[in-house]
């Protein structure tokens, strides 16, 4: 259970969420520009240290302790390794596809996040969830297709990045008593510990580890992309905290048509037809999803009778 959480204020919610949406594709818009300098690992340690950087002096005004369990600074170690994988695939992957074909991938998410929920934590799921998860996939395989063939298996990873966004979705759960400025903290600075060293010691050697000096606009491209994640994550996690999340699902969907609008405006990419008939099918059964979520939260709990004596 979430300790002191703020009454519901669902138009805020909705408010930050939307702001989200809009934030959120200038993590990948800066990642890409990026990229042109830079690798991928680079990029992906150089979010979280700048996240790290305003979140730790954060977490300091705010009072907060950082006396954490040995179980969560395990938990929180499995956090922050699965969202440097995330965070390394989908640089990697739009630094070369268009952003809006890369993104639409990822939202096999919240299928996976499904699916593993029955199969770790035996969560109850009903045949129409199953079949609207397989259909998301099946979307998912669509969008990928031109890209496979365009890109090769470069294009595969956004799946990784969404396969890994879920298992990290799924330690937050367990994670989810601390304060998320606290929370988003630790994960940084544990992010920056796990994989700054790798930079050092491939440094001069060459290959996608190899980090680059950046110079001159490439200093902003690299802040601005933990500057938007930092800022993002935090609205998103305060519209958890203001509005249900079955309110909130469907609006994740317009992290597509932002992204899709500064694929266009920045690098004048358009996705082709054939990737938005699968992002159609993704969108369609995302909400149908989210629809049966919705009923089967609204049912009432199951009361047994008394037993016979």
């Amino acid at each position: 259970m979430i300790q002191n959480r703020p009454p519901d204020h669902p138009v805020f919610g909705l408010l930050l969420m939307v702001g989200f949406c809009a934030i959120a594709p200038l993590i990948d818009v800066s990642a890409k520009l990026a990229s042109v300098a830079h690798p991928a690992a680079q990029i992906t340690v150089g979010r979280f240290v700048v996240q790290a950087l305003i979140l730790v002096p954060l977490s300091g005004i705010m009072g907060l302790s950082w006396r954490i369990s040995r179980r969560d600074w395990g938990l929180i170690a499995l956090r922050a390794l699965f969202t440097l994988g995330a965070t390394f695939a989908f640089v990697g992957a739009v630094s070369v596809m268009p952003l809006a074909d890369a993104l639409a991938v990822t939202y096999v998410e919240p299928f996976v996040i499904l699916l593993l929920g029955w199969m770790i934590f035996a969560e109850q799921i009903g045949p129409r969830r199953i079949m609207a998860a397989v259909v998301g996939f099946v979307g998912a395989l669509i969008v990928v297709q031109p890209g496979l063939a365009a890109f090769g298996a470069v294009a595969l990873l956004p799946f990784a990045a969404g396969v890994l966004f879920a298992c990290y979705m799924l330690v937050t759960r367990a994670l989810r008593h601390h304060r998320p400025v606290l929370l988003q903290a630790a994960t940084a600075v544990v992010s920056v510990l796990m994989a700054l060293p790798i930079l050092v010691y491939f440094d001069g050697k060459g290959g996608i580890f190899d980090p680059v000096m950046p110079e001159g606009i490439m200093w902003v491209w690299l802040i601005s992309v933990g500057l938007a994640a930092t800022l993002s994550h935090q609205f998103l996690t305060l519209a958890l905290r203001l509005a249900p999340s079955a309110t909130l699902a469907p609006l994740s969907y317009l992290e597509l048509a932002f992204s899709t609008l500064a694929g266009l405006v920045v690098f004048g990419d358009f996705p082709s037809l054939t990737v938005w008939v699968g992002i159609a099918v993704i969108v369609a059964s995302g909400l149908y999803l989210i629809h049966r979520e919705r009923m089967h939260a609204q049912k009432p709990p199951v009361v047994a009778g008394p037993t016979a004596s």
